[in-house]
């Protein structure tokens, strides 16, 4: 509250008696209750204060009892800005500085005397930077990165002053960047094949900095500069994804994922998918977030967070997050100052309501209130919560939760996330929550989606198993969406289990039914996910059981599942998108199809699963397309067991119960 002197006064109230303003009154000559007095003028803010996500801020206010040569302004700091009045009403754009920012309307009287209101407090979230940009470009046997589209920072402007560009480490040969102008190098074309990444640093000259990426590839010694937001890193293809759940780790947390770091690697797997472990109520999963750039204190700190983080990174596996961008808790905090002040709080515009007020909200989600994402700041700040954790912690991508609900409300947004990930680093994964079968995520540029049938998280596979109709053509149909088919580059990213799957596939199937899945899964074609212990055949519920699993692998399952993750990878037929199923008998049990590699001149291989517990033969008719059935070897991948084709296009073979072969051409 302002000081009150001769020219400045503070608004006040509180009880006083109606005689006693009576006597008041007639001292100054004024009238008595019998002729009720004119009201004071006022001044007030709409809004209390809160969080800010934006440098400038249009604020609002009443003024109420001032003549209209009064100049109303509101003051940030030491600075007034002239207000635009309409009757009682005004506005004004106001600039905000870093950090706590106090904020009062003045109305100031022909005569100097200043009318204060009560402050408010906005405390600007975002810190002042740069923003690096490099772009790749191929010219003749040169590739140039091209920094000079950085810009300075939207809080002050302040000039960048050094650019700095430089090969990332990691790359497949050596890269000799030589400057040709300020903020652009160049490099002769590398005559080895692969992905090339440089980084770009900039400086502005309050010493502020900002990071970019940008990369090329060459491939048969040819040079080519893709499109960030929708190329798909090359690691991808091989790679099969971890779900991580923390607090089902021993001991829970991020020390009991550390620990296990080894045998992840070791394993084989690529990447590991951290389920929420941003902060959230005490005991809930943590899709209900309350503060979206500090980790949950039942795992550990922010910093031994991002030390797991280097850790994985120095044993080859990346880190992705799963992040809730579409909804907050109840709890968080801009939430709750909405429920206390209603639409006097500054975060009561940050959510989606309905004509009543109400904040909109999907399924029976009451306790997860949706972000409005046609406010400006919702949008920065949904913006740099997501990139802080690549900017600041290096993880390598998001599984992107109920990212269907941005969709539907706010797509536009969505390109500009893309954008973002892709300028700061663009070999990222981004994973979608939506089905596979919508192309809008492809198109868009997301790298993979589900593998849900076209009501919305329902799994592709569901019922499948268990029937008495042949398991191929059921799979046929859920792998292809009934024959509709995917987008051409569309990435479907499957699973056994996950977090929404409830019990686990090998409590509701059986074991034997399990390993077959496996087999299935991590052969056909899209990115595979395993859960947490599916290595070992763990039972649990993952949102129910809060407690570390029984990683005991009573099953010797481990070796197995490593046999397969290693298969995968070492067999590029087994990266490729394309699939082509196979006519087997029996067809009840039995399920066939062709994998191919994306070189059109390699070998495809054949996969074969018998879903029974009985031995049997076989018989498989291949097409033309396989190239296999001119005669010659075709040798088990995992067995090595051989087997000579007499010609013609079927061949028969024996299947072990619930079990599998993946046939190559004998190279020998």
């Amino acid at each position: 509250m302002a000081q009150i002197g001769p020219e400045s006064v503070a608004l006040a109230s509180g009880p006083v008696s109606l005689a006693a303003a009576d006597r008041a009154n007639a001292r100054r000559g004024a009238p008595t209750a019998a002729t009720p007095p004119t009201a004071p003028p006022a001044i007030t803010l709409d809004k209390r204060g809160g969080d800010a996500w934006a440098w400038e801020k249009r604020l609002t206010g009443v003024c109420s009892g001032f003549p209209p040569e009064a100049a109303i302004g509101i003051r940030v700091g030491p600075t007034v800005v002239a207000a635009e009045r309409d009757g009682d009403a005004f506005a004004a754009t106001v600039q905000l500085e870093p950090g706590s920012n106090e904020v009062v309307s003045v109305a100031t009287l022909p005569d100097g005397t200043e009318v204060v209101s009560a402050p408010v407090v906005y405390d600007v979230k975002l810190r002042p930077r740069p923003t690096a940009r490099l772009v790749a470009r191929v010219e003749a046997d040169r590739v140039v990165f091209d920094a000079t589209g950085s810009t300075p920072s939207d809080y002050d402007a302040a000039p960048i002053r050094s650019w700095r560009v430089e090969p990332r480490a990691g790359n497949p040969a050596r890269l000799d960047l030589d400057e040709v102008a300020p903020g652009i190098v160049a490099a002769t074309v590398p005559t080895v094949d692969g992905e090339f990444f440089a980084l770009l640093t900039v400086e502005d000259g309050e010493g502020r900095r900002d990071r970019a990426t940008a990369f090329f590839v060459v491939e048969a010694g040819v040079a080519r500069a893709p499109d960030p937001v929708h190329a798909r890193a090359a690691w991808i293809a091989p790679a099969v994804v971890y779900g991580v759940v923390p607090r089902t780790f021993d001991p829970p947390g991020f020390a009991g994922v550390a620990a296990r770091l080894d045998d992840l690697r070791d394993l084989g797997v690529g990447a590991l998918w951290f389920s929420p472990i941003t902060r959230t109520p005490s005991g809930r999963f943590g899709y209900e977030v309350t503060d979206y750039f500090d980790t949950n204190p039942a795992y550990g700190t922010l910093e031994e967070f991002k030390t797991l983080v280097d850790a994985a990174h120095e044993r080859g596996l990346r880190v992705l997050m799963d992040v809730v961008p579409n909804h907050t808790s109840v709890e968080h905090p801009c939430a709750r100052d909405g429920a206390a002040r209603g639409e006097a709080s500054a975060s009561w515009d940050f959510y989606d309501r309905d004509a009543g007020g109400i904040p909109t909200h999907y399924f029976d989600w009451t306790h997860l209130p949706n972000l409005n994402f046609d406010h400006p700041e919702v949008r920065r700040f949904v913006l740099e919560a997501l990139t802080f954790w690549v900017r600041e912690v290096g993880v390598d991508g998001f599984r992107i939760d109920a990212v269907w609900g941005i969709q539907r409300r706010r797509p536009e947004w969505l390109t500009d996330f893309l954008v973002e990930m892709n300028r700061i680093k663009p070999d990222a994964l981004l994973i979608a929550e939506a089905g596979a079968r919508d192309p809008f995520w492809t198109e868009q540029g997301f790298d993979a989606a589900y593998d849900w049938t076209a009501e919305l998280g329902h799994w592709a596979w569901e019922h499948v198993f268990g029937g008495q109709a042949p398991i191929g053509e059921a799979m046929v149909a859920a792998l292809t969406d009934n024959g509709k088919g995917y987008h051409p580059d569309a990435l479907v990213m499957r699973f056994l289990n996950n977090n929404d799957t409830g019990d686990r596939f090998v409590t509701t199937h059986g074991l034997g039914s399990y390993k077959a899945a496996l087999a299935m899964l991590l052969t056909l074609p899209g990115l595979p996910c395993l859960f947490t212990g599916d290595e070992v055949g763990a039972e649990f519920r993952p949102y129910d059981d809060t407690g570390s699993i029984a990683w005991s692998d009573r099953n010797n399952l481990r070796p197995y599942v490593k046999e397969l993750i290693a298969l995968r990878r070492g067999t590029p037929a087994l990266h490729g998108r394309q699939w082509l199923p196979l006519a087997v008998k029996p067809a009840v049990p039995c399920f066939g199809y062709l994998r191919f590699p994306d070189d059109p001149a390699a070998d495809p291989v054949v996969v074969l699963l018998n879903f029974s517990a009985a031995n049997l033969e076989a018989s498989v008719t291949l097409p033309a397309a396989a190239e296999l059935a001119a005669g010659g070897t075709l040798r088990d991948l995992m067995t090595e067991e051989a087997m000579t084709l007499a010609g013609g296009d079927a061949f028969s073979t024996t299947l072990p119960g619930w079990g599998f072969r993946v046939l190559a051409h004998d190279q020998a």
